[in-house]
């Protein structure tokens, strides 16, 4: 066993209950006419001067009305509570072009967009397809009705832009993971150390292409009194499915399976209906994330629809040596390792607003 390190709770905003954020609206943030006037005008221009999404800079659309905002949604995200829900925008008025135009711009200000897949999509799409349950191996999550596990996402944000809710269900769900670390740390002293201890991943699960079956990392990271998480025991866990790859301990098990009761434990999580036109802006590294299941309306432009953009934020965060992912970031103008990036009028808004109709 190891021995025990003294160590101190998160005492900033990152350390939140969701029964108690619920009770208030903070983390709301309400654009003002002006700001959606700007925003409208610059996305309209996007629209009709159609740039290539992969070299289009934020020079080139200038914000200013909503400048302010966004260092605010920033700060939020990179050392306050981890995430902020913007509102306002009228995409129930607009053309889907309109409406991912708008998002691509504020997302070139909150950071660089990354590619999601190997077609090379820089605006993802989460649009049910399929009936398939995530117990189907074949599942796509961003294509299914199902309820989905709390994760975190291969970027440093995660972003979620609302055309459509559902007919039921669909909720946004996040908990945060400084307050899971909190909660391990007072009851179970002995075991929190191991969490900012190295666990082996497992990286062939998550990219068949990937250079070695695994990669370390902790769970958690303690610099400069930041605290960074990097979670998921899942891909811990299939990792010792590996010869070569070290046993967890009885201590490392029991650890991983507090995590994940913790994390589900009611009060924890705060959850969130999407309305149209909401904007989620959430850092990977300050809470996961998960959705309830939900009921599609049958016709096919009634469908939950939310866009989605990865984003590589380089906001000087502190972490320890080592920490997360060991794989190359796909940033939006670099060519795709497989080779399999698709027609060039893919990269305009038009195409890019529609999602793929795949199962």
């Amino acid at each position: 066993m190891s021995e025990i390190i003294e160590l101190e709770p998160v005492r900033t905003d990152a350390a939140w209950r969701g029964d108690e954020l619920s009770t208030k609206q903070d983390w709301i943030y309400l654009l003002s006419e002006e700001q959606i006037a700007e925003l409208e005008a610059l996305g309209q221009r996007f629209v009709e001067e159609n740039p290539d999404l992969r070299y289009v800079k934020k020079e080139d659309y200038p914000l200013v009305a909503c400048a302010d905002a966004i260092e605010e949604w920033g700060r939020d995200v990179d050392y306050g509570r981890g995430f902020t829900l913007v509102r306002g925008l009228r995409t129930h008025i607009y053309s889907d072009a309109l409406s991912a135009a708008i998002y691509y711009i504020l997302g070139l200000y909150m950071g660089e967009p990354m590619r999601q897949n190997q077609m090379g999509d820089v605006i993802d799409h989460v649009y049910a397809t399929s009936d398939k349950t995530m117990d189907d191996p074949t599942a796509l999550s961003a294509k299914v009705r199902d309820k989905l596990v709390y994760h975190s996402d291969s970027s440093d944000i995660v972003s979620l832009m609302c055309l459509r809710p559902a007919k039921t269900g669909g909720a946004s769900c996040l908990v945060s993971g400084a307050q899971i670390y909190n909660e391990i740390l007072e009851r179970r002293p002995d075991l929190a150390p191991l969490l900012l201890e190295p666990f082996h991943w497992d990286w062939k699960k998550q990219d068949h292409e990937a250079p070695s079956n695994t990669y370390t990392s902790p769970i958690i990271s303690m610099k400069d009194g930041v605290f960074s998480m990097y979670a998921g025991s899942l891909y811990i866990l299939t990792a010792q499915d590996y010869p070569e790859v070290p046993r967890l301990t009885p201590e490392q098990i029991e650890v991983l399976k507090l995590f994940d009761d913790i994390t589900y434990e009611d009060g924890m999580a705060i959850e969130m209906d999407f309305r149209p036109g909401d904007i989620q802006w959430l850092s990977n590294y300050a809470a996961l994330h998960a959705r309830t299941s939900f009921e599609d309306f049958p016709e096919p432009q009634r469908r939950r629809h939310l866009l989605r953009l990865w984003l590589h934020r380089d906001a000087g965060r502190p972490v320890v040596d080592g920490f997360g992912k060991n794989g190359v970031i796909t940033l939006r103008d670099m060519t795709p390792a497989s080779g399999k990036e698709h027609e060039e009028a893919h990269f305009h808004i038009a195409e890019m607003a529609v999602p793929r109709l795949i199962s």
